[in-house]
């Protein structure tokens, strides 16, 4: 009698990296976030390093990666390195990693001066001139943006990849939000100055559902005219400098370009 033939192996998952850098953390806790869809994505994914939700991480190769934060160290450049050669796929996540994050405000002043005041021995921290996205020094196959990121396009990304295929995510301005809400505009109604019409779509136009103007926290749209904003917001009260605070809060090195480039 011959021997019963050995089980077949399960095929193996691919593999998920997820890495911090200089960031809050909070576009990990989006991940977390996802709960019953997190379950799901662990069937399909093998999580192999994820410290914010485990200390069992596992070294490379990984089929995905996401990335969160800024460069803003010597550490940081040369880890930012070891991931990307040990990633089939890098996806960068939030303001951070896309666009230096609200830490890279410091880009506009010496580093000294911020050391000096914030730290009593400054003489122990080691720290870059500038924060940078992680772009600015790796290949980074797909960028998604906001602070922090949307629930709902972190799953479509991550499902993308293990599809595949490209991810489904908007291109459009947080303006065709409103409009889909059927939100009265700020700006027109009430005088408000408000970035939507030049910012990513993402958040689902949350302030201005509430009343408020949009803050940019998803950077600029891909088609981003913004000098036929800056009249509006001088009409609303606001100086060049006050535009430029405005503009340069979460996603500074992304807007910065907006304004050196001129209409997209």
């Amino acid at each position: 009698m011959s021997a019963p033939p050995a089980p077949s192996r399960p095929p193996s998952r691919p593999r998920l990296g997820v890495f911090k850098f200089a960031s809050c953390d909070g576009c990990q806790l989006t991940l977390l976030d996802c709960e019953d869809e997190l379950l799901g994505l662990a069937d399909e994914w093998d999580i192999a390093h994820f410290p914010e939700a485990s200390s069992a991480v596992a070294s490379g190769p990984y089929d995905l990666s996401l990335v969160e934060g800024s460069v803003s160290t010597p550490e940081h450049l040369q880890r930012v390195r070891r991931v990307r050669a040990a990633s089939r796929y890098l996806v960068t996540i939030g303001a951070c990693a896309t666009a230096g994050g609200v830490q890279a405000l410091r880009n506009y002043a010496g580093i000294e001066e911020y050391l000096a005041t914030v730290y009593a021995r400054p003489d122990y921290i080691q720290s870059l001139a500038a924060s940078t996205p992680i772009a600015a020094h790796v290949p980074v196959d797909f960028e998604l943006r906001g602070c922090p990121i949307d629930r709902g396009q972190l799953l479509e990304v991550i499902t993308a990849f293990l599809a595949g295929r490209k991810p489904a995510i908007p291109n459009h301005s947080v303006c065709f939000s409103c409009k889909r809400r059927g939100n009265v505009c700020v700006t027109v109604a009430h005088g408000v100055p408000c970035l939507g019409p030049v910012t990513h779509a993402g958040c689902g136009a949350l302030c201005p559902t509430y009343g408020r103007g949009c803050y940019g926290c998803f950077g600029p749209a891909d088609t981003t005219n913004l000098p036929a904003l800056v009249p509006l917001m001088h009409r609303d009260g606001m100086d060049d400098a006050d535009i430029a605070r405005y503009l340069h809060t979460f996603n500074v090195t992304a807007f910065t370009a907006v304004e050196e480039e001129g209409p997209g």
